[in-house]
């Protein structure tokens, strides 16, 4: 390929929304698993002064949410590993991990916020009445699903501008 051709289709700040890819999905993915980790350990404060016994089982959300900021940081250090200072970063490739990072970073925060207010209140009911921990580790599960959906998108997308 010609250098001009190259340099046109790499320009010096490609690398700029690649690491906006990473910041996206760092920073929104960490939000959501921070919201949800706060509101879900708001109810389990609540409920340890009444119940200790059921301080074990409800960790469950908070574990949760944990999980949401280790997809965002997974696809973080892929992307981080892509960017080379020495080498070329096509814009197509910027931009593809542009759209990696705020897929897994948005879902991310949108599965913490569901995570926080279903463990939240999820924990709460539990303490008075037991039969609806099921139901709620059922509503979790869901809720985490959608930071996973995010996740196998970013990395399809991390996949398409490795080749």
């Amino acid at each position: 390929m010609d250098a001009a051709l190259e340099s046109q289709f790499s320009p010096k700040f490609a690398p700029f929304f690649g690491m906006g890819g990473i910041a996206f999905a760092m920073i929104f993915g960490c939000l959501g698993a921070a919201f949800g980790t706060a509101k879900s350990g708001i109810g389990i404060a609540g409920i340890g002064t009444y119940r200790p016994d059921l301080i074990m089982k409800s960790l469950i959300p908070v574990v949760m949410s944990g999980i949401i900021a280790v997809y965002a940081l997974v696809i973080s250090v892929l992307v981080a590993g892509s960017i080379k200072p020495d080498e070329t970063y096509p814009l197509f490739n910027a931009f593809l991990h542009l759209a990696a990072g705020m897929s897994v970073g948005l879902s991310g925060l949108a599965a913490g916020y569901a995570i926080g207010i279903v463990g939240d209140m999820g924990v709460r009911s539990y303490m008075q009445q037991s039969r609806i921990f099921v139901g709620m580790v059922l509503i979790l599960i869901f809720a985490e699903v959608l930071g996973l959906y995010g996740l196998i998108v970013a990395l399809i997308l991390n996949t398409r501008a490795s080749a």
